[in-house]
């Protein structure tokens, strides 16, 4: 079993490339973490979690992440990815929501942002505030937007 994450950053990137694999691989990078393997995970942020706005982890590491993507091959499309961080009480776990979509920045931030604020009251509980990061991506050949949430130690 790994250790429950301590820290989180919120992150997002877009990118085009040759293929669909290159153009996520690229938004990776763009996102900074393209060197790290992604474990994807459902959407609950840890208690006392720390926001850290940047980090560096060896090329390899397994980093637990929440992510939005949409790649799509249809030039001139218009494509965002967005993740929204609801917080509550700094002792209670968060909620992370993801969404992406043939939409703008804007629109996908709004999303996301609804859903965080939805899970709360779903679970019957305040929210303090909402940690938001989307982008978006006109896409020239094959495009791809992605937004995330990396946990990490």
């Amino acid at each position: 079993m790994l250790p429950t994450p301590k820290k989180f950053t919120v992150m997002a990137g877009t990118a085009e490339g040759p293929t669909r694999l290159n153009a996520f691989d690229n938004a990776l990078l763009a996102a900074g973490i393209g060197n790290l393997n992604l474990l994807r995970v459902s959407s609950i942020l840890p208690p006392n979690a720390e926001e850290v706005e940047t980090f560096q982890m060896a090329p390899g590491s397994l980093l637990p992440t929440a992510y939005g993507t949409i790649t799509s091959e249809e030039p001139g499309a218009l494509i965002s990815a967005a993740v929204a961080v609801g917080i509550g009480r700094p002792d209670e776990y968060g909620v992370i929501m993801e969404f992406s979509g043939h939409c703008s920045r804007e629109e996908a931030a709004a999303t996301v942002e609804m859903m965080a604020r939805q899970a709360f009251e779903q679970r019957g509980r305040d929210l303090e505030r909402v940690v938001v990061r989307a982008v978006e991506h006109r896409v020239e050949a094959i495009g791809c937007a992605f937004a995330a949430v990396a946990l990490w130690y």
